[in-house]
Order: structure tokens, then C-alpha cells, then sequence
């Protein structure tokens, strides 16, 4: 017996082997082809769309999930990128802060020096027209003889607001902002 169809052929190899006797077929029923309501084509061809369909679902959601996973490690790269650059600007942050409190530091000790060697009267004068926080700064750093000295030659409004700032900076129940 001759082997007609194999399962590896494609429908279109399946169709070029069968043309041939499927010819002879239709020519010899011809008669009989108009007294049937229901053409049996119309079933084959919606099978064969089902099986076809059926057969590359399959592959179709490989490839889709490949190229999602494609696209999540691009999205990923991407992302290690920006934090590379998040870290890298981070740490210059960091080292410029670190600058900046250490130049603070050293302003705040030479200008607490400065106000140290001033007689309080010309001391009282300056500071009280200086920003409140720095002035309460230099005079908290001060010893309480000179401290006292300078609060007492300043206008009293802002010496009792000086005081108040000095007061609240020592009170462990009150917040680090002296405003």
C-alpha cells in the first residue's frame, strides 16, 4: 500500500498530491454535487483553521514571552544605570556636605574667637544684627561671664529672643530647629 499522507507535510504539499484525484472526483459527481444542500469543504476549512491556530499557539506565546523578557532586561539595565548614576551623585553630595559642615565648623570656631577678643558692648552691637541663629550660636559658645556681658548691652527684645533659642537648644524635649 502506497503511503498518501505523511504528518510532517504541509497542507499545501497535501493539496498539490491530492489535486489530481480530487479533479477526477469533482468531475465524476458533478451530477450529484447539486442535490446536496451542505458542501463538505467549508467543515475541512474550518478544521484545518482550528488545527493550524492550534498548532502555532504554542510558538506564538514563546515568542511573546521572549520578547517580554527581552524588554525586562532591557527595563533592568536601564534601571542599574540610573542607580549607578543615583550612587555616583550621591556620594558627591555626600563629600560636599561633608566639606561644607567642615567649613562651617571651622567659620563658627574662628568667628566665636573673634567675638571672644571684642569688648561685649561692640560685640552687642554687631551680633544683634546678625541673623538670630547665628548670633545665638557664637554667644551659646561664649562663656557665661562674656555671654552675659554681650546679652546685657544688646536691645532687650532681642537678647530674651536670643536667651529663648539658648534655652530651647539645652531642653532635650524640644525639636533641633530654633525657629
Amino acid at each position: 500500500m502506497i503511503k498518501i499522507i505523511n504528518p510532517d507535510m504541509t497542507v499545501l504539499q497535501l493539496l498539490r498530491r491530492l489535486a489530481l484525484p480530487a479533479a477526477g472526483l469533482v468531475l465524476l459527481s458533478i451530477p450529484g454535487a447539486f442535490a446536496q444542500e451542505h458542501p463538505q469543504g467549508d467543515i475541512t476549512s474550518q478544521d484545518e483553521i482550528k488545527q493550524f491556530c492550534t498548532n502555532i499557539a504554542d510558538p506564538a506565546r514563546d515568542q511573546r514571552y521572549l520578547l517580554q523578557k527581552q524588554e525586562l532586561e532591557r527595563l533592568r539595565a536601564d534601571i542599574d544605570a540610573r542607580m549607578a548614576e543615583m550612587d555616583k551623585r550621591k556620594a558627591e553630595y555626600q563629600d560636599w556636605l561633608k566639606r561644607r559642615d567642615d567649613f562651617l565648623k571651622q567659620a563658627e570656631a574662628g568667628l566665636t574667637e573673634i567675638y571672644r577678643k571684642m569688648k561685649p558692648d561692640a560685640a552687642a552691637l554687631q551680633l544683634q544684627d546678625m541673623k538670630i541663629e547665628v548670633a545665638s550660636a557664637v554667644i551659646m559658645r561664649l562663656g557665661p561671664r562674656q555671654s552675659s556681658l554681650i546679652l546685657n548691652e544688646m536691645d532687650p527684645q532681642k537678647a530674651a529672643v536670643i536667651a529663648s533659642i539658648i534655652a530651647s537648644a539645652s531642653d532635650p524635649n524640644t525639636s533641633k530647629d530654633p525657629s
